[in-house]
């Protein structure tokens, strides 16, 4: 085997320029570190976040729900993938630029491949690079999972996520394979833009994670928006022809078809770890292609790390964010911070309006046996908040759940304008111990949405 022209040697490689790793590589630098960070993509700088993630993601939901009635759908999308585009050029921009033009981090663009625990080459042919380094770090994140369904991935119009917020062409027929959150948000997205849109899922409902009465509000709120959702079903099979493509799905012992301009698939994503050489870096892995780390995110080779969706943790990018802290404590702190120390962390599905959840259901709580008490109350109902009915927003639901002996807070499901604002503050609450009365008799701003607090947290329903 020839040798690589140029070899790099490094203090700190960084694999990916997802939020984890381009933190702890722009934290390093500024220690005087040297740091090579490698993507294999120049669209990918900065990560999966600002470029097909949730930037881009949510800059759609603002714009398809600026969209009047009148406006032209075709027009109107196509008006907001320009604009969003033009924003993730910014921040692709900015991001290369924070770590590039700093004297100690060299930015690297190409395909890395591990051929020893300590070096991997870049590129291939008589291009290729040797980079070689000390402490490594692994942060190539997740890749959409494209179901094993027969003639769906030769199908010209199966979309991933990634493909169809790119296209400016609005699909006038959307069927999307799978309920999950990320099913359920291009469902919001698109049925706003004018997509007529049907979303076919596996289990017997949609948000089957949530409460009952919590995912019915929600589902009530997607089909009064006119999106479709059919549960239940086994997909069968995928067909194109030259004006569409006809989705066959089984029900109940009966098939049916639909069709559609573009087929998403949404049934999750998975590490993307596949190209990455991790046998000649003695790095395991598990059987769904996650890198294994302990809870300091040290994989098999002490001085290799795996950060964000890579690892098989939570796939948000606040927790990459947190494991660049791990792992800078690792290498310049104590070396005691841990994903042990993770405690009410949020999440949002970006519907409309948000539906923002933290810690345990009701469900869950009384199948651990727990004595609960359930606080909660419709938005439309809420007269301590006027912010919903001044922003005219008044679909959803807020639901607590509280130990009936401590007042703590257990967890909660915000289904409201505001949510993702709101469930940070509850979240805040719950790690420092703050009780449901505290939170309930607090003084907030009005009018705003966290008002809601003060009388919804005094409606013991159950």
């Amino acid at each position: 085997m020839s040798t690589p022209n140029t070899t790099l040697r490094a203090d700190v490689l960084v694999i990916g320029f997802g939020k984890g790793g381009k933190t702890v590589a722009k934290a390093m630098g500024r220690l005087g570190r040297r740091v090579v960070l490698v993507e294999q993509s120049s669209r990918m700088y900065g990560g999966t976040c600002p470029n097909v993630g949730c930037v881009p993601t949510k800059a759609l939901v603002h714009h398809a729900g600026k969209r009047r009635p009148d406006d032209p759908p075709q027009e109107w999308y196509e008006r907001a993938v320009g604009s969003v585009r033009t924003l993730t050029r910014l921040l692709r921009s900015d991001n290369y630029d924070a770590l590039n033009d700093a004297d100690t981090v060299t930015v690297v663009t190409g395909r890395a491949t591990f051929v020893d625990p300590h070096t991997v080459e870049v590129g291939t042919g008589p291009n290729r690079l040797a980079v070689v380094a000390e402490t490594i770090l692994i942060n190539t994140g997740a890749e959409p999972i494209i179901p094993d369904v027969p003639g769906l991935r030769a199908s010209k119009r199966l979309v991933t996520s990634t493909d169809l917020i790119q296209t400016t062409e609005l699909p006038q027929r959307l069927v999307i394979i799978g309920g999950g959150f990320l099913g359920i948000e291009f469902a919001s997205i698109y049925r706003r833009f004018g997509s007529q849109v049907t979303v076919l899922e596996q289990a017997p409902k949609i948000l089957g994670r949530l409460d009952d009465d919590v995912a019915a509000v929600a589902t009530g709120i997607l089909t009064g928006e006119g999106v479709g959702i059919v549960t239940g079903v086994r997909v069968m099979e995928v067909r194109d022809d030259e004006s569409a493509t006809t989705v066959v799905y089984e029900q109940v012992g009966r098939r049916h078809t639909l069709e559609a301009d573009a087929v998403l698939a949404a049934t999750g994503r998975a590490p993307a770890t596949g190209d990455l050489g991790l046998e000649a870096a003695g790095v395991r892995v598990t059987a769904r292609g996650a890198i294994v780390v302990d809870e300091y995110l040290r994989t098999s080779r002490p001085h290799i790390f795996a950060l964000g969706d890579v690892n098989g943790g939570p796939q948000f990018t606040y927790v990459s964010l947190d494991d660049s802290r791990i792992v800078l404590d690792q290498l310049t702190g104590t070396g005691t911070r841990s994903t042990t120390d993770r405690v009410a962390i949020p999440n949002t599905l970006f519907m409309t309006p948000p539906l923002a959840t933290v810690g345990i259901t009701e469900r869950q709580a009384r199948d651990e046996g727990r004595q609960v008490k359930i606080a909660g109350e419709l938005v439309a109902d809420i007269v301590a908040m006027p912010r919903a009915h001044v922003v005219e927003e008044t679909r959803g639901v807020m639901k607590f759940v509280i130990d009936a002996e401590t007042d703590e807070i257990l967890g909660a499901a915000l289904l409201s304008v505001d949510a993702q604002e709101l469930i940070n503050t509850v979240a805040l609450a719950m790690r420092h111990g703050i009780k449901a009365a505290e939170l309930r008799d607090a003084v907030y701003t009005h009018p705003s949405s966290t008002e809601a607090f003060n009388e919804v947290l005094g409606t013991i329903i159950r």
